[in-house]
């Protein structure tokens, strides 16, 4: 941590800022979902279906306007669109908290989606700006503080729900709000470098005929669902093999500590020796082989106290492999998008990484009730770790031949 810390403190205010605001945002994220569906199915009685519809509300709105938010931030600052995505999330959450309407929890849902498409592509942007050619390092120290939250939030969480879920809900709202008015006294004006606005659609036609940028983002859907099965299928077989709730949270926690103690001086290790590509690719790999583990196991039967020891080498694995390639990915964005449409270019990649978290899920969940019910439970595992060494092999060609930028120069074509 004193590596981290020093490298904190070596990136000026408004990177600290974005940082710390990062921390703040999954924080108050993660002190309220990961409780919503139950409150939802006990406190407000809806149905399974209107459960999901909600949730799903929620996710559409967000992945499906990220092109828009990205696009706002590039034409109208990025300070204004964190702000008015962290102050649309403060009025989100309170309202889950103050009603049990389905009407209103729907537009909850929307508000609380339309809040993460705004504050998102406007924050990455913001930060691969003003960082200049250190963005490999503000990126590394910027997951610290992502993972932060993710730790911290349902352990606040689960504290506050003794008082209640509203408290809760009330509680995540207050900390958006903090949010909200810190970054408006404290956090400086910034827009991408000056340049004449072409019209919306021009703009993004750039964006999806950069071929570069398509290729590399369609290389990289694969890793977003990969890593997505955090939440998916290790928690199912967790359930599956007796290790319970606890089993679960002891995965997540093991997950977010790695990526505190070890991001920082992973990407220093990383940059030393690899260029961006190559520690992409090898990232990605390492995400694939980290299925290997229980697809190796799935068959066998285990002794009591072992059965979840592949999945926490699963876990391990998969979480080193994201921690290698994310600080490399966000600034191969930025410089591919080059001195105008990083917003945009953010936007694009993160609605391409939602349709990969999407289409993986159904994927990956059908696999899973094949594999259960025709007795062949490796089989979602092996294919898993397919999808993750074809896509560090997808990386890796790109990387060869020059599609890449490397320390900030951009490819031809």
């Amino acid at each position: 941590m004193r590596r981290t810390l020093a490298e904190f403190r070596s990136f000026d205010r408004p990177i600290q800022l974005l940082q710390i605001n990062q921390a703040g945002i999954n924080l108050g994220f993660y002190m309220l979902m990961p409780y919503l569906a139950q409150h939802l199915s006990t406190g407000a009685g809806l149905a399974a279906w209107t459960i999901g519809l909600v949730l799903g509300l929620r996710n559409l709105s967000q992945q499906g306007l990220f092109l828009i938010g990205g696009t706002l931030a590039d034409r109208l600052g990025y300070k204004p669109l964190i702000m008015l995505g962290c102050a649309l999330r403060t009025i989100g959450f309170a309202l889950f908290g103050l009603t049990t309407s389905l009407p209103w929890l729907l537009v909850a849902a929307a508000v609380t989606g339309v809040a993460g498409a705004l504050f998102n592509p406007a924050a990455r942007a913001y930060l691969a700006c003003e960082a200049g050619e250190r963005k490999v390092a503000a990126f590394a120290v910027f997951n610290v503080f992502y993972q932060g939250g993710i730790l911290l939030g349902p352990l606040v969480g689960i504290a506050l729900l003794n008082a209640g879920f509203a408290a809760v809900c009330l509680s995540a709202a207050g900390v958006f709000a903090v949010l909200t008015v810190m970054q408006g006294l404290c956090l400086p004006a910034r827009s991408g470098p000056a340049g004449e606005h072409q019209p919306v659609l021009s703009d993004w036609r750039r964006a999806f005929g950069d071929r570069a940028f398509v290729s590399f983002a369609a290389a990289m859907i694969a890793s977003y669902a990969l890593s997505f099965q955090m939440y998916l299928a290790l928690p199912l077989e967790v359930e599956r093999v007796g290790g319970g709730e606890s089993g679960v949270m002891a995965l997540y926690a093991l997950s977010a500590l790695l990526g505190i103690a070890g991001q920082v001086r992973l990407t220093a290790w990383c940059s030393a020796r690899w260029s961006r590509g190559q520690a992409i690719s090898r990232g990605l790999a390492l995400m694939g082989i980290a299925f290997l583990p229980p697809a190796a196991t799935a068959h066998l039967v285990l002794p009591p106290g072992w059965a979840l020891l592949p999945l926490v080498a699963c876990t391990l694995l998969l979480t080193l492999g994201t921690l290698a390639a994310f600080p490399f990915e966000m600034a191969t964005i930025a410089d591919l998008a080059g001195d105008r449409l990083i917003g945009t270019y953010y936007g694009v990649y993160n609605l391409l990484s939602g349709i990969g978290i999407l289409t993986g899920n159904l994927l990956a969940g059908a696999l899973v009730d094949a594999g259960r019910s025709n007795g062949m439970t490796a089989l979602p595992w092996a294919l898993l770790a397919a999808a993750g060494l074809a896509s560090a092999a997808a990386v890796r060609r790109l990387d060869r031949r020059e599609r890449l930028p490397v320390a900030g120069r951009v490819p031809a074509g």
